[in-house]
């Protein structure tokens, strides 16, 4: 693997960082500000929204420069949105700065993945999206444990300094090693919203929202279910969560590696696999070392995931991806919105903590349909031409039929 990749890893290991952390300094910052918590939760929505809206928005504005100086414009206005965090006077402008920080998440993603998979060999793209990807899940074994306690020991702003430095790390290693690779020729905005045409790509989005929806129904009411039902101590759900990091650390790489030998049977098996996981969480959240170990397989099914999902839509919208893999980026977070809501309604309604893992097994398995929908349909269509004359690569949506 190229050492490129280890750039954009590091640009992941940021936006990942900063994305999560926040989740674990919640009370610092609203005493800070005197708002209540769940006015400080604002900071966690207005981020995902931000990276909802903003991967079309910035890849889309994009579209005229090289993807090199695309990141790189990225990676500034990722350091840009943390310093702003670090020392926002009042709530509303660090709130300013998450929403600013968020616009580089999706378009940051979606590009950095299209430059990955143009830096390997054909049958290594989904191993080098998992490359990149690493970034994030580490960041969630390593980067958003240490600036949570950085954040609670010695302040939270120290936390968004850190965090803008790791930015400067990751805008460095793009410029210096991440080669400028020639735009294809003739792509324009009009052809990247065309793929949007394409059934597949809509597909392939929609099982990402539902796919990666379920992992984060159960994920986002992790601490009352864990201290309320498998009777951990609040202290303990930091380690858990570094559990839950380790399982996407694995999976990521196993996904990844196994999308590049047969991608949709690696997604009939991590989304079969996760829809049973999430079920058999609502018996095992009663258990300390039950949940313990289903938390680790949600992180390892869940972003098993990633790899072959991102794969798909590169493949699906090839000629045009760029915008349609920053858009399936928005997808993720999308589905973690959704997910959060509906987990939300059936605690409300009085179902207990674990009814959240039901939620997240019915999305999986609805990902896991659409999954089997896409392969008919695939089966179905005309098994495209193709041609190979002389050097000419094979095109990438021939490639792509053969998954």
């Amino acid at each position: 693997m190229p050492l490129a990749l280890l750039a954009l890893a590091i640009g992941a290991f940021g936006i990942g960082t900063t994305e999560f952390v926040i989740m674990g300094l919640l009370p610092e910052v609203a005493g800070d500000f005197d708002v209540s918590i769940p006015t400080a939760g604002f900071l966690v929505t207005g981020y995902a929204l931000g990276v909802v809206l903003g991967a079309p928005l910035m890849t889309a504005l994009g579209t005229r420069i090289s993807r090199k100086r695309m990141l790189m414009l990225l990676m500034g206005l990722f350091i840009a949105g943390n310093l702003l965090s670090a020392v926002a006077p009042a709530f509303g402008v660090m709130l300013a700065g998450r929403v600013v920080a968020s616009l580089a998440h999706g378009a940051f993603f979606g590009i950095g993945s299209v430059v990955a998979a143009e830096l390997v060999a054909p049958e290594k793209k989904a191993g080098a999206i998992a490359t990149m990807f690493s970034g994030l899940t580490v960041a969630n074994v390593v980067g958003v444990p240490l600036g949570t306690f950085v954040g609670q020991a010695i302040g939270w702003r120290i936390t968004f300094v850190i965090v803008a430095a790791l930015g400067v790390v990751g805008l460095v290693g793009v410029a210096k090693l991440v080669p400028d690779l020639p735009k294809p020729a003739g792509v324009s905005l009009r052809q990247e919203i065309g793929a949007f045409r394409n059934v597949q790509v809509l597909l392939a989005m929609a099982m990402t929202v539902l796919g990666f929806g379920g992992v984060f129904a159960a994920i986002t009411y992790i601490t009352p279910m864990m201290t309320e039902v498998a009777g951990y101590s609040e202290s303990s759900v930091t380690w858990l969560l570094v559990l839950f990091g380790l399982g996407m650390v694995a999976g990521n790489l196993i996904g990844g590696r196994f999308a590049d030998r047969a991608l949709m049977p690696m997604l009939y098996v991590s989304l079969g696999s996760l829809a049973l996981v999430l079920g058999v969480f609502t018996l095992t959240a009663h258990n300390k070392i039950a949940s313990a170990v289903t938390i680790m397989l949600i992180g390892a099914l869940g972003f098993a995931t990633v790899p072959p999902l991102q794969k798909r839509v590169l493949d699906q919208a090839s000629g045009a991806p760029t915008l349609a893999s920053a858009v399936n980026i928005g997808a993720f977070n999308l589905g973690n919105a959704l997910s959060a809501w509906l987990g939300g309604i059936v605690i409300s309604a009085g179902l207990g903590y674990t009814a959240p893992n039901w939620v997240g097994a019915v999305l999986a398995a609805s990902a896991l349909v659409l999954a089997f929908l896409s392969a008919a349909l695939e089966r179905r269509s005309p098994a495209p031409t193709k041609v190979v004359t002389g050097a000419t690569p094979v095109p990438e949506h021939v490639a792509a039929a053969h998954h």
